[in-house]
């Protein structure tokens, strides 16, 4: 114990002032968001090396502050996240560069799908096309150029349109075994010797809860989602392509994979290499946009390089949270926030326990902006002690952390980088498209019953 009080960061001012980091990039996101109306990552991984620098004044030892930054940093938890995230980066662009989205336009438009009945058909396909790319940010802005028109002159509700394509690129983040979310869940709770939480286990365990909560909202949009809507008629022959649908195949070979051997880097190997072939051999793709040599710019190109240029940011924002995290860490904040909770009255039982924790990621995620990889990385630390303390499973504790922050918290007006998004991609306010995005409500209340009810608590 004696060697374990040597090696704490103390402040200038007490212990709370190792929250200064958390306190400077919360402004920063902020700032971005409300003030800014912007995002990206890089801009994000900025706020978190700045609060870094100026919070490391407050600490009595700037460079003590700095080893206990690094040692974050180096973490089994922080290296294996990045190295995870950059390999997925490469399957995610392959997806991408294939236009998975217009072959569901395609076959929505021969099907003669209209109304609410093409907002739910938005829905499904979005939540395949985020789970084959493991990227909400990234499917949003492959989906809304594309659905959102195509709805419009289909005669969606203009509010459960945008709404429907926001949820589909939630559902994706939650459940998708390569989505930075269900990395940074899976990782940041571990078992009791230690070994990180597997992603397939995780996705295998966590597959109820997106269900439950995606048919429900299925049922909404499908009844909902065409009123208010005027069919116009007419073809959107010019983003539809059937061929993309080919696509599928390997998408579905890397789910398997990864959920049955629970390796999720030979589900991307697998992935990598049937998706390569089968996008060259049905024509999506050239050899070129592989891997090439641009020679005019001296330099490589390809969906590979494309695709951990990409990620480059978002482990970026992932190493200074983690940085931030170790600071916390050694400081003794973690353990003091978790010991905080464990000897409160509410969290004498396991759904006490749950329930504030279920209040914790929210509060967290909210305070984010609603950037779901930095929330679960901030408070995953934090859960793993009190689920630890409370042999709560490491699966459950996952699926808590990560299904909290992808859901109502996520969507909130104004504080969030979703509804931005698609307030920016289609004119409407951010409070219209929050109210369209069901699915963040539903799943919402999907994990807040199985907390009440026990659901799910004996993986």
């Amino acid at each position: 114990m004696k060697q374990k009080e040597e090696n704490k960061l103390t402040f200038r001012g007490g212990i709370l002032f190792s929250l200064v980091p958390v306190v400077i990039y919360v402004f920063f996101c902020i700032v971005l968001f409300i003030g800014f109306k912007a995002f990206n990552m890089e801009a994000l991984a900025v706020g978190g090396f700045l609060a870094l620098l100026v919070g490391g004044l407050f600490c009595t030892s700037y460079t003590a502050f700095w080893d206990s930054v690094i040692k974050g940093i180096s973490s089994i938890t922080s290296v294996s996240v990045v190295v995870i995230l950059l390999l997925v980066g490469m399957f995610s662009q392959l997806i991408k560069t294939c236009g998975l989205s217009g072959g569901f336009v395609w076959m929505a438009n021969a099907m003669g799908i209209q109304g609410g009945l093409f907002v739910a058909f938005t829905f499904l396909a979005t939540c395949i096309v985020s789970t084959a790319t493991g990227s909400s940010i990234g499917t949003m802005f492959i989906a809304f150029p594309i659905f959102y028109p195509a709805g419009l002159i289909l005669g969606a509700n203009e509010m459960f349109m945008a709404g429907s394509i926001v949820s589909g690129a939630i559902f994706g983040d939650n459940l998708a075994p390569i989505s930075d979310t269900t990395i940074a869940s899976a990782s940041t709770q571990q078992f009791p010797d230690g070994r990180p939480a597997d992603i397939g286990g995780v996705v295998a365990s966590r597959l109820k809860y997106s269900a439950v909560a995606g048919l429900i909202t299925i049922v909404i949009f499908g009844i909902f989602g065409g009123r208010g809507g005027i069919y116009q008629g007419g073809e959107i022959d010019a983003v539809a392509n059937p061929v993309s649908l080919i696509m599928l195949i390997p998408v579905v070979v890397m789910l398997m994979v990864s959920t049955k051997t629970r390796n999720i880097y030979e589900g991307i190997l697998v992935g990598l290499g049937l998706g390569t072939a089968v996008g060259l051999a049905a024509g999506l793709f050239t050899f070129d946009a592989v891997f090439a040599n641009d020679a005019a710019n001296n330099a490589a190109v390809g969906f590979l390089v494309d695709g951990v240029n990409n990620i480059l940011p978002t482990c970026a924002l992932v190493i200074s949270v983690f940085g931030i995290m170790g600071v916390l860490n050694d400081a003794g904040m973690l353990n003091l926030i978790a010991d905080k909770i464990l000897s409160s009255k509410m969290a004498q039982t396991d759904t006490g326990a749950e329930l504030i924790c279920m209040a914790g990621i929210a509060l967290t995620t909210i305070l984010l902006g609603g950037v779901t990889s930095a929330s679960i990385l901030t408070f995953g630390p934090i859960l793993n002690k009190i689920g630890t303390a409370k042999n709560i499973h490491p699966y459950r504790r996952a699926n808590l952390l990560d299904g909290t922050a992808n859901s109502l918290p996520a969507i909130i007006p104004f504080m969030s980088v979703f509804v931005f998004i698609g307030a920016a991609l289609t004119g409407l306010s951010p409070v219209v498209v929050a109210g369209g995005t069901i699915y963040g409500f539903v799943l919402f209340a999907v994990f807040l019953a199985a907390v009440l009810t026990g659901w799910g608590r004996k993986v």
